[in-house]
């Protein structure tokens, strides 16, 4: 004999309708793709649960599958994938994880992208371009994807090429108090923020009313027919004799922030510090953040950082907290923008 279900009368006074109520719980389910096991692990610990097991295969001619072993219908998904290199790896991987969850029956699918691929080509700089950024959000949400979930996106506009809810978050708490706990009254008081080109300037500013420091600006130029070429013009704001801490959402190769440094030390600069969310270091980024000219690095891990391109004056904070609350405030229906004080 089946179990009763149990029902809900109609009750027009306190205006509810009749039905059926489910047996079945609200469930937050967590899952990794192959590209960053540790913090995977991490934010599923932060939450107090596990990940979830999964089967993760490559065939002889490269073809990628991914199969969840347990049940996950009816679940709030969460799948934990950064997009460090090999970036297309990781990319196909997430889709064909997508698609499997689709099909088995997660009720709602999240992707939790702490950095967000193709980011930088969000625009069409010059004719016959693609805006790639745009082509990755529509191939999340084809495969399967829901919401998308990502920290320091290289530029906001890149939450409305996704159809649905776009978190984004912010690492500046997480870098915010490494440095308040860590810069001396000395520093403090000969700080001044430093932004690498007038792009970032909002971000840096931000910084600044957050730190009680001047803002200083460098001013570059790009070849756009050269990648990963900056030339350094000029400095607007004076640097001379100060501390200064550059902010920028990601350290690619390291030209960028190492003109940027080596122009600040050239104008009086007594140190730099660089605060950068997103550790992608290309090669030979490691050997040229190790200048003279840069004092100390600090990065969060969003991206894994192997050992060979690790060094001394490198700085590595976690990230995983700032998810796993990032997370929970999407489950249990919360706010994730008072995590950054009405920011996100």
């Amino acid at each position: 004999m089946g179990r009763k279900k149990k029902t809900v009368e109609l009750d027009r006074e306190n205006d509810i309708a009749p039905g059926l109520v489910a047996k079945t719980k609200k469930r937050l389910v967590v899952a990794r793709g192959s590209s960053h096991p540790a913090l995977a692990t991490e934010v599923a610990s932060q939450l107090g649960t596990e990940l979830v097991p999964t089967e993760y295969r490559t065939f002889a001619s490269g073809e990628i599958l991914t199969r969840f072993e347990v049940s996950i219908r009816g679940c709030d998904f969460f799948l934990i994938q950064s997009f460090g290199p090999p970036v297309n790896e990781w990319l196909m991987e997430t889709l064909i994880m997508l698609d499997a969850a689709k099909r088995a029956s997660a009720k709602r699918i999240t992707v939790v992208a702490p950095y967000y691929p193709y980011s930088r080509q969000d625009k069409k700089g010059r004719g016959r371009e693609p805006i790639s950024a745009r082509l990755v959000a529509d191939l999340l949400k084809t495969a399967g994807a829901d919401r998308v979930m990502s920290v320091d996106l290289h530029a906001a506009q890149i939450q409305g090429f996704f159809d649905g809810p776009v978190d984004h978050l912010f690492a500046k708490p997480v870098l915010l108090e490494y440095f308040e706990k860590t810069l001396s009254a000395d520093d403090r008081a000969k700080l001044t923020v430093v932004s690498p080109d007038t792009g970032r300037v909002r971000v840096a500013d931000t910084w600044s009313d957050s730190l009680g420091a001047p803002l200083a600006i460098i001013h570059k130029r790009r070849d756009p027919n050269v990648a990963n070429q900056v030339t350094v013009n000029e400095i607007v704001g004076d640097v001379s004799g100060r501390v200064c801490l550059l902010v920028d959402d990601m350290i690619d190769t390291g030209g960028t922030i190492v003109k940027a440094a080596e122009a600040l030390k050239a104008n009086g600069a007594v140190r730099v510090i660089v605060a950068a969310t997103h550790p992608i270091f290309s090669d030979p980024a490691a050997q040229r953040l190790q200048s003279d000219a840069i004092d100390e690095v600090v990065v969060t891990d969003t991206i894994p950082i192997p050992d060979e391109k690790r060094f001394p004056s490198l700085t590595i904070l976690p990230i995983a907290p700032l998810l796993a609350r990032a997370i929970h405030e999407v489950f249990e229906d919360g706010s994730v923008t008072s995590m950054f004080d009405g920011a996100a």
